[in-house]
């Protein structure tokens, strides 16, 4: 399965991305600290080399706190960038955006003239209305538990010297790590009608299996969960929790979509699925495959069977469709 999400107004917020980092000392990006490697754009990073980065991890409340601070290492390793982690529900602690924000860029944001210019950046559902609400205490921006809720640059002035500019959430056009897209879809970032909840959840559970047996075991009451094949244990959750249809089977679409929200919602416990060394290797066999399936597209274009694509504006990959595989059972 691929999993590919980018609505039309993700064009637009590309758009507005170019425009406004002209005029940004700052660039904000938030991620989900339980994918950390997957949530952060590549159209993004390259839209905003430029500037100074701060890397948020956000939802570090239901991430493995082992991995967290793996990924917070990996990205303060980096230079021109700053990493920290935050739990967004607590108000203090989005606070503390405002002083990495000032030391990498230490000649902004002294006086009314020279004001701190931060543009706050991250794909959907990330937790950026969330936080920006706690920083102005009060609701400057629509927050949702659904991918693609904000869809309008907003302008906030935190004081008197320093502006953070919201933008909506933004995927790419097309993501090139198979498992990236899996963990995008269990997180709640890609639009509902882009996967198969099933598929997601087999994905999902074939991590867990590896990484986090016992929290399958102690979520479901079962046995043995990293022997189980994929099908027979999401059988199994189904069975567990109570999702049966007639004749006594299981429902696995809606044991997909339980399993998926008992992730979402940390009820599984504090998970993050993938570490920066997973993550590059995902990466770098992405990128493989990408540059062989190019070279095919190519190859059938000179024989004739297919029509050349043409180059996109800016060297940005052509948009993908949506892709939707709806379970029947």
């Amino acid at each position: 399965m691929s999993v590919q999400w980018f609505p039309g107004h993700m064009h637009l917020t590309k758009k507005a991305i170019e425009e406004r980092i002209k005029h940004i000392d700052v660039v904000i990006e938030m991620v989900d600290a339980r994918l950390p490697g997957s949530s952060a754009n590549p159209l993004l990073a390259a839209l905003t080399s430029k500037r100074p980065s701060l890397k948020v991890l956000n939802k570090q409340d239901l991430a493995d706190p082992a991995r967290t601070a793996l990924w917070l290492a990996h990205y303060n390793a980096r230079e021109g960038t700053r990493a920290i982690a935050l739990d967004t529900t607590d108000g203090h602690a989005a606070r503390r955006l405002i002083a990495p924000c000032r030391e990498l860029a230490p000649t902004r944001g002294d006086s009314l003239a020279r004001p701190l210019r931060v543009m706050i950046c991250g794909i959907p559902n990330v937790g950026k209305s969330t936080l920006i609400n706690r920083l102005v205490g009060k609701s400057a921006a629509k927050a949702a538990d659904e991918a693609g809720v904000t869809r309008n640059e907003q302008r906030i002035v935190l004081d008197d010297a320093f502006y953070l500019f919201d933008t909506p959430g933004m995927l790419w056009p097309r993501i090139i790590v198979a498992q990236s897209g899996y963990n995008l879809a269990a997180s709640g970032a890609v639009g509902r009608n882009a996967f198969d909840e099933e598929e997601v959840a087999l994905a999902l559970l074939d991590y867990l299996q590896l990484a986090y047996p016992r929290l399958l075991a102690a979520r479901y009451g079962l046995k043995d969960c990293d022997a189980l094949p994929g099908e027979a244990l999401l059988e199994a959750i189904g069975r567990s929790r109570g999702a049966l249809i007639a004749g006594n089977r299981v429902n696995l679409r809606k044991t997909a979509e339980l399993l998926i929200h008992d992730f979402r919602s940390g009820a599984l416990g504090r998970i993050t699925l993938e570490t920066p060394e997973e993550y590059a290797r995902w990466l770098l066999e992405g990128k493989k495959l990408d540059a062989e399936r190019q070279l095919r597209r190519e190859a059938l274009a000179r024989e004739g069977h297919i029509r050349a694509r043409p180059a996109a504006r800016g060297g940005a990959t052509p948009k993908a469709p949506i892709r939707s595989r709806k379970s029947t059972r």
